[in-house]
């Protein structure tokens, strides 16, 4: 499952509703508004799984089915009756069971590789770190005058990196890029800026709509303020116009 709706009285608890049914946090998921509620009516919120975030779900969704289709292999069948001291004739060819054949690996292209092949087209020398954790893979580029390859608004650093996960295919971690620090900056700066946006709402009761996002700067301003008590975060639009809106999680429709 990868969009579930939710409802209830407000639509904080519309969210969270669709976010149990869903199993999964805040920040791995958009959240569209289908009706604000009022007096007489609930609050309507549709939530679907972030398309950065999809991997994990569709691999989680695909084990669960699995183990389902096992489960139900495993249950006990009546065998029939077999035949005793029966042998096959002298020129009958008793055919072996075929054997499985091996599953083919998906060839992808070695992210190291394929970024030092890049960087050289652009004419750039560069080094290239690797920084593993529990769920990602971060390849971090350093060098110098790295300017263009990161581009206004991180618009070519996310081309860069969107294409790095086309080509280097699927693997059990996410794979991650930074150049030049960019990516540390701009989580840095996109959170401080969620706080300080946060503080405004909360002082003036009314809600504030940011700038466009892609989906990786969408997730830092909802993780930014998850834990916020005063507010709460909401995803609208569509791509690539898509955007986060930050309101009192007393929000009505008087505001």
């Amino acid at each position: 499952m990868l969009s579930a709706e939710g409802t209830g009285k407000t639509i904080e608890k519309a969210i969270e509703a669709a976010l149990l049914e869903l199993k999964a946090p805040r920040e791995d998921v958009d959240i569209k508004i289908i009706n604000e509620g009022g007096l007489f009516k609930k609050a309507k919120v549709v939530v679907t799984i972030s398309d950065d975030a999809k991997d994990k779900y569709v691999k989680r969704e695909k084990a669960r089915k699995e183990e389902k289709v096992k489960a139900q292999e495993t249950k006990p069948v009546e065998e029939p009756a077999k035949e005793e001291n029966v042998a096959p004739e002298n020129n009958e060819k008793v055919e072996e069971p075929e054997k499985p054949r091996a599953k083919r690996e998906e060839k992808v292209v070695e992210p190291i590789s394929f970024l030092e092949g890049l960087f050289k087209t652009l004419g750039k020398e560069v080094e290239i770190s690797t920084l593993e954790d529990e769920r990602f893979i971060t390849y971090s580029v350093t060098g110098e005058d790295l300017g263009e390859t990161i581009g206004r608004r991180g618009e070519t650093f996310y081309a860069i990196s969107n294409l790095l996960t086309a080509v280097t295919g699927r693997s059990e971690k996410k794979i991650l890029l930074d150049i030049a620090g960019y990516r540390e900056k701009r989580a840095e700066s996109l959170t401080q800026t969620a706080k300080r946006l946060a503080n405004k709402v909360a002082k003036s009761g009314r809600y504030m709509k940011l700038e466009p996002m892609n989906p990786s700067e969408r997730r830092i301003i909802h993780t930014a303020l998850q834990d916020d008590e005063r507010v709460t975060t909401l995803s609208k639009g569509t791509e690539p116009r898509r955007y986060v809106i930050i309101f009192p999680k007393e929000y009505n429709d008087k505001h």
